[in-house]
């Protein structure tokens, strides 16, 4: 019995270790009275190289397409019909990925599969891909964070931002 409870406890602390290295993280927005989302894992730096040859994010199997967070492929929901920098987007849920094969040019991938753990990627299942704005921080980022804009008269902003890297793309509500 105490063989049991004490390997019970060992996996709940390296399962908390885990979840504590990419905690749950969420953004939200309402645009034109309509609520979007996203929910991701956001994992840190830690001192590591991210986005460079070699570095950690060239270890997916996905690569060089990545799962824009840790875990669970990140997920975003739309209450609104959209259009995200020219890909018409339906209400509903999806997944986002993004392709960081050109470190000054990522593409946004907004895909129709949604569940999937973060390390199973399906290019046919994409409904569309689009070229993300970059800029670079005034610091190193060093945990990962999406943020969802209102602009006004049905205009918001998509942007990711971690390590050396901001990219961003334009959303209308329709």
């Amino acid at each position: 019995m105490q063989k049991a409870v004490l390997k019970c406890t060992s996996v709940l602390f390296v399962t908390s270790l885990a979840l504590a290295q990419s905690p749950p993280a969420q953004a939200t927005v309402a645009i034109g009275g309509r609520q979007l989302s996203i929910k991701y894992s956001a994992p840190s730096v830690r001192g590591r190289k991210i986005f460079v040859p070699g570095g950690v994010i060239s270890h997916d199997p996905t690569y060089p397409v990545w799962r824009a967070g840790a875990n669970e492929a990140t997920a975003f929901h739309t209450d609104a019909n959209l259009d995200v920098a020219g890909v018409q987007v339906p209400k509903g849920d999806y997944t986002l990925w993004v392709l960081i094969k050109d470190p000054e040019a990522w593409e946004l991938i907004v895909s129709k599969e949604t569940g999937q753990w973060g390390m199973s990627y399906d290019p046919a299942r994409d409904l569309g891909r689009v070229k993300m704005t970059m800029s670079k921080p005034p610091a190193l980022i060093e945990k990962m964070k999406y943020t969802l804009s209102d602009l006004g008269g049905n205009k918001g902003k998509l942007q990711l931002e971690w390590e050396n890297n901001v990219a961003s793309v334009p959303i209308t509500v329709k």
